[in-house]
């Protein structure tokens, strides 16, 4: 299929409410955002909202990207093409498999062009600063994705020192990666909040992406950064974050959440969604509830070895006022 460039039709009206917070019996916030259901065959089933619009989809580009890197020589696998996907916690596998990468390379931490950071994940962000450590290259969540691109310019024997120029051969091929995968012409350049560069596509695009990584054929590329991401879940978010529990909970669900309020999700069967909320990165406490109700829309409860509890307790999380729950967090947007 030839790329088309993402549409970017007149928008007459609002986003739609996907969800709302209520506390003490009053709506007290409302989250607006658009959101796209599509088939087996990528074409939208559902949608609401300015779903062709271009949007940065942040994080949730990682997947096309570890695909990439596959095809240019990257040689992981398991864990560690994971953590290649990975939004990672900071916790000590973490870092330690950021280690293990570059030094399989032949390189220290000091390649890495990813700002320093703190953990993600509070008991490892409490324990460095307990010890008297600061922020570092390789707690930043994006590092595993960072060592990555380094191993793979070691492989393909690209320059090092350049790798997050939009003109680098890596760079090159992860947004002809993109492009074939969502069908999609890539809109517009950005630099990430990790320093790489970043790609704009629209809702239907991800979406459609996201399908075709998780229905993809056994061996490729795109198949093994699906399988190790559904593999290893603790390697590509945390050991205690929702996104880990939500890929545990339903069989071949693969996940991928970014900033300022992007997700994409898709089952085994190439189904998939994703959606983004209007006001970004405050659409935390939202982002798990609406995940939960397209999982449900898409039909997750009915799979076998679905973990129906675990859907349950994520689907309303509750609000809390003086130590006690005092509310829920709802969608809003019948699916």
């Amino acid at each position: 299929m030839t790329p088309q460039p993402a549409k970017d039709p007149e928008i007459t009206a609002p986003n739609p409410v996907l969800a709302e917070v209520a506390r003490s019996g009053f709506t007290e916030s409302r989250h607006r955002g658009a959101v796209v259901v599509s088939g087996r065959d990528g074409a939208p089933a559902v949608r609401a909202g300015a779903v062709g619009v271009p949007m940065f989809p942040r994080s949730s580009n990682k997947p096309m990207q570890a695909a990439a890197m596959l095809r240019c020589g990257l040689g992981l696998g398991g864990e560690l093409l994971a953590l290649a996907a990975a939004s990672h916690a900071g916790e000590d596998f973490h870092v330690s498999g950021v280690r293990k990468i570059l030094a399989e390379a032949g390189l220290t931490e000091d390649a890495l062009q990813c700002p320093p950071d703190l953990p993600l994940d509070e008991d490892a962000r409490i324990a460095v600063l307990a010890s008297g450590r600061t922020r570092d290259r390789l707690y930043m969540n994006c590092s595993g994705k960072h060592a990555a691109m380094l191993a793979t310019c070691v492989a393909a024997g690209w320059p090092t020192a350049s790798y997050t120029d939009p003109g680098h051969p890596l760079q090159a091929e992860i947004r002809r990666t993109v492009e074939r995968l969502t069908g999609e012409r890539v809109a517009a350049v950005g630099v990430d909040g990790c320093g790489a560069p970043l790609f704009a596509v629209s809702l239907a695009g991800l979406a459609r992406a996201f399908g075709a990584l998780a229905s993809a054929d056994p061996g490729s590329p795109e198949r093994r950064v699906a399988d190790a991401m559904r593999a290893h879940p603790a390697w590509t978010s945390g050991s205690t974050r929702p996104d880990r529990l939500l890929v545990d909970a339903v069989p071949g669900l693969l996940l991928k959440s970014g900033a300022e309020g992007v997700q994409a999700l898709a089952l085994a069967d190439g189904r998939a969604a994703a959606f983004k909320i209007d006001d970004g990165d405050g659409a935390r406490r939202v982002r798990i509830a609406v995940t939960v109700a397209l999982l449900r829309a898409l039909g997750a409860d009915d799979l076998p070895g679905t973990d129906r509890a675990v859907l349950e307790g994520l689907a309303r999380p509750a609000v809390y006022g003086g130590g006690r729950v005092v509310g829920e967090v709802r969608v809003t947007l019948p699916l």
